[in-house]
């Protein structure tokens, strides 16, 4: 018997919302209302020292401007640490994880680039080094093709060996990493359906290895279009994206949709939010959505967004 549709939108607080949050979450939000099951919400608030203050609370209040209404209590990462350490305490007893002592000068020094900056070599991998405070820990890969179909982008694959190395599941300086934090939550979670930004889409296929490992099943993925400027850079916090504007949800909720390739009816721009949402719940498609990893667009002055 299939289990229940179980979606999920997972911020994180090294900033505030922009319009590619807004169009992760509406998708994701879409996709579980389509299928009549559940959208859960995620703060994924590992990093300390790049963490925004304020943008976890805030991320409450935005989406509930908007009018999203998640499922269940909210999932904080920070208090999820004692979890994470023991899934790691377990894959270093069966000697799938090592301790590696690499520095990035030392990475940069071996110069093998990779899919996501420089490919580890394996320096530590029979090292068999202590905890001493300061070492980073490193789940070895096969050297073997990973694959899956995506829900946009259509068949990706991946040797993770060849283009990645062994990846790090905790860093040097103690924080947990992305992979094994979301693919642990993902899990214990339940989550069947995966809609997020395909910046994150060469993430997947180690997030998938480490599902094996751990004998974890394998959500479905959905990879939208991430927008960027001109010049190809991504609107994200590191490029200053102009953030969510409150007071005009019903504007940036049509933008949102218009991204998405929803084509919704220009008198909708003066909607009120629940007319708006009654529209997009009714007419979601995402098969209207191209498999691009990005799109070009520009963003007028009275703030609305157009693709170029």
């Amino acid at each position: 018997m299939q289990s229940r549709y179980v979606g999920r939108f997972a911020p994180s607080p090294t900033g505030l919302l922009h319009m590619g949050s807004l169009m992760a979450a509406v998708a994701s939000f879409l996709e579980a209302q389509r299928s009549n099951g559940l959208w859960l919400l995620r703060i994924e608030d590992l990093d300390p020292p790049r963490e925004v203050a304020g943008a976890s609370a805030s991320f409450l209040s935005i989406l509930s401007r908007f009018g999203f209404v998640w499922d269940g209590d909210v999932l904080y990462q920070s208090r999820r640490s004692e979890r994470y350490a023991e899934v790691l305490a377990e894959l270093l007893k069966n000697g799938q994880v090592y301790r590696c002592q690499c520095t990035r000068k030392v990475l940069l020094a071996d110069g093998l680039r990779g899919i996501d900056g420089f490919r580890y070599v394996g320096r530590c991998r029979d090292s068999f080094l202590p905890d001493n405070g300061q070492v980073a820990y490193r789940l070895k890969v096969p050297d073997m093709e990973i694959d899956f179909l995506d829900g946009i982008q259509g068949f990706v694959r991946q040797n993770l060996q060849q283009e990645l190395g062994d990846f790090v599941l905790r860093r040097a300086d103690g924080f947990w990493a992305y992979q094994l934090a979301v693919v642990i939550d993902d899990a214990d979670s339940g989550v069947t359906h995966i809609v997020r930004g395909a910046d994150l889409l060469d993430s997947t296929p180690r997030q998938r290895y480490l599902q094996s490992v751990l004998a974890f099943s394998h959500p479905e993925y959905m990879h939208i279009p991430v927008i960027s400027n001109a010049q190809g850079e991504k609107f994200s916090k590191q490029t200053l994206a102009p953030t969510l504007r409150e007071g005009d949800e019903v504007q940036q909720l049509w933008d949102a949709l218009y991204l998405l390739w929803q084509n919704p009816p220009a008198e909708l721009r003066r909607a009120d939010l629940a007319e708006l949402w009654a529209w997009a719940k009714t007419h979601w498609h995402s098969g209207l959505i191209p498999p691009k990893r990005s799109v070009a667009v520009t963003l007028g002055q009275n703030f609305e967004y157009k693709f170029l």
